[in-house]
């Protein structure tokens, strides 16, 4: 399963639309105004799914995920110097890039990969391509490469 993460270029806060390969939105993210970054996933019929928040005053950033109201874990950078890495703590997923931090590949505790991430360039708005082995896994997968995207442009 492929989807297409495109951040909306003209607003004031977080906003993407996800788009699977036939260019059908699958999901809606809408940030909130908050210490650190807060995203609110919805799904095509704008039903509340999902929500990401950046933990404040870390040394590292942490992004906790929730699902409905229910936190499931959360995902955390961890300490690297050429090339950026992250742990998942709720399902053992382990995330690594590129020294360009453009590609990323998630990986499960056995090695298998997850789902490959890239980011495609010349474009006006940041723009992701997600290639997720088991569609069961995209919210998931969504939420991680959201963390990934906004612990980005707070160091940019």
């Amino acid at each position: 399963m492929k989807l297409l993460f495109k951040q909306r270029i003209f607003s004031w806060i977080d906003s993407y639309d996800i788009y699977d390969e036939n260019g059908n939105t699958v999901y809606i993210v809408k940030g909130q105004i908050s210490f650190g970054h807060r995203l609110k996933i919805y799904d095509a019929a704008n039903n509340e799914i999902g929500t990401l928040k950046e933990r404040v005053l870390t040394w590292l950033p942490i992004f906790d995920i929730y699902e409905g109201e229910n936190k499931i874990g959360s995902i955390s950078k961890e300490m690297t110097l050429f090339k950026p890495k992250y742990d998942i703590d709720f399902n053992g997923w382990h995330v690594e890039g590129n020294y360009m931090e453009w590609d990323y590949t998630i990986t499960d505790r056995n090695g298998g990969t997850v789902a490959t991430v890239s980011k495609e360039l010349f474009k006006l708005s940041d723009t992701y391509v997600l290639d997720i082995v088991n569609p069961q896994d995209a919210l998931h997968v969504l939420m991680f490469v959201l963390a990934i995207d906004a612990e980005k442009c707070s160091r940019d």
